[in-house]
């Protein structure tokens, strides 16, 4: 392409902050897959987030980052992890594919400070013996999505051994911004240039902090809608660009957000309605299962 010889003007396409910029499928974990549109504003509005998180914690971190990466950068999760990365100008390192020695390996041999996981990922951490045959002293912050995180780790895990701060975030395709967490079992504080507020699912009456409900998202960080499906959209995007998310979430007085589990996915037993996550909390924490999963 260098080579080759242009003849006559050129134009320079013209980007407007409303086009589009990508199509991420969302993972079906509620319904069928749908391709969310993100576009250069919401990716604009990312970056601008990060950025200013990032102002913040150079004033306490002077180390280069580097970050490695165990996700398919398809996924909303790797693909906001690469944008993080490449905007705050980080040091990058790619695994072919998960396997869980090499990535105690990279980590000692690359110096990395910042890795984006599952929650399976961290349990295995904190269960392995091989832990201790690395050196991960580069390792400062972990940051864990895709799946609610165990509250507390089983007995007898490893978990005195590990020092890294955990950054639980919120995932999803339909919304994109930078991760914050510094309470534990917290999603973090709201970017600053996000709203939100927890509906009552009901009424659709906004509640107070401590009260449990739907979490309703509006900002410029909010996909445009989904792909070739007008009605998915209405559905999920109300006329005042409110996004519903489905989630069952609160937030406690001083503006930290907490996610229960999805809508959908409450059993409802009698006049109770029990989160999933929560059973698998206390089943994960027996020191003999490895994992659990329950399907209401």
């Amino acid at each position: 392409m260098l080579e080759s010889k242009v003849s006559g003007p050129t134009n320079d396409a013209t980007v407007n902050q409303s086009d589009t910029a990508a199509i991420l499928y969302s993972s079906g974990t509620t319904g069928k897959v749908k391709g969310v549109v993100i576009t250069h504003r919401n990716l604009i509005a990312l970056v601008a987030g990060l950025y200013h998180n990032k102002l913040a914690k150079d004033e306490e971190e002077k180390t280069h980052s580097v970050s490695l990466f165990t996700l398919p950068l398809f996924h909303v999760f790797g693909f906001f992890m690469l944008i993080r990365a490449a905007s705050m100008g980080e040091s990058v390192v790619l695994m072919e594919k998960f396997d869980f020695v090499k990535m105690l390996e990279a980590v000692e041999r690359h110096r990395v400070t910042y890795i984006p996981v599952t929650p399976p990922r961290v349990v295995a951490m904190a269960k392995s013996d091989l832990v201790d045959k690395y050196d991960l002293s580069s390792l400062q912050v972990m940051g864990c999505g895709g799946a609610p995180l165990v509250r507390r780790f089983p007995a007898g895990s490893r978990r005195s051994s590990l020092t890294w701060r955990f950054s639980r975030l919120r995932g999803a395709t339909r919304t994109i911004g930078p991760e914050e967490a510094t309470r534990h079992g917290s999603a973090g504080r709201l970017s600053e240039n996000m709203e939100a507020k927890i509906v009552d699912p009901e009424t659709g009456e906004a509640l107070p902090p401590g009260q449990r409900g739907e979490l309703w998202l509006r900002g410029p960080a909010i996909m445009k809608g989904y792909a070739g499906d007008d009605a998915a959209t209405a559905a999920t995007l109300d006329s005042e660009g409110w996004l519903k998310t489905g989630d069952l979430c609160y937030f406690d007085s001083d503006g930290f957000l907490f996610i229960v589990d999805r809508l959908k996915e409450l059993i409802k037993y009698k006049a109770y309605q029990v989160p999933p996550a929560e059973l698998e909390h206390l089943l994960q924490s027996i020191p003999e299962v490895a994992d659990a999963a329950v399907i209401p």
